[in-house]
């Protein structure tokens, strides 16, 4: 596929995330092969959603959807992502993070990011659990504080 083509699909597979109305992967594909993007398969798919951190959420309508997060950077006051963090927990060896459904991969995305100078090893998501593996878990404490500062309701 030429560059023209990978952005052209780029385009196709984002817009069709922003529109926020599907549900499966295989009804991705379709909306794209609709487009004319007829070697696309689901395995494609798959590494796309994946590729930019596509989560699956609740549209307006209550129904659940692909959508790219809406960004990935360390959550502010105004920024949605505090409100996706429902209960932060521990038993000094592993710190779990509860999240609204769908929200846990683009949680565990950023928490990533920190590394391991905020005391985060690494993370696995599910769709709304976060195991968390502390650098240090002589200093859990202190990485739970970083993790609870970061999403506290301001």
């Amino acid at each position: 596929m030429t560059d023209s083509k990978s952005d052209l699909l780029l385009k196709a597979f984002k817009a069709i995330l922003k529109q926020e109305t599907y549900g499966s992967q295989s009804e991705i594909v379709n909306a794209l092969k609709e487009q004319g993007f007829d070697n696309i398969s689901q395995s494609k798919v798959s590494r796309m959603l994946s590729k930019f951190g596509a989560v699956r959420t609740r549209n307006a309508k209550q129904e659940m959807v692909y959508c790219l997060p809406p960004e990935l950077a360390i959550p502010t006051a105004q920024s949605p992502l505090k409100h996706l963090v429902l209960d932060i927990v521990h038993n000094n060896m592993m710190i779990i993070i509860r999240t609204s459904p769908g929200a846990a991969q683009l949680i565990a995305r950023m928490l990533d990011s920190l590394g391991q100078n905020d005391g985060v090893l690494g993370t696995i998501a599910g769709d709304d659990t976060i195991f968390i593996a502390p650098t240090n878990t002589d200093k859990i404490d202190e990485t739970i504080k970083t993790l609870e500062d970061l999403f506290a309701n301001a």
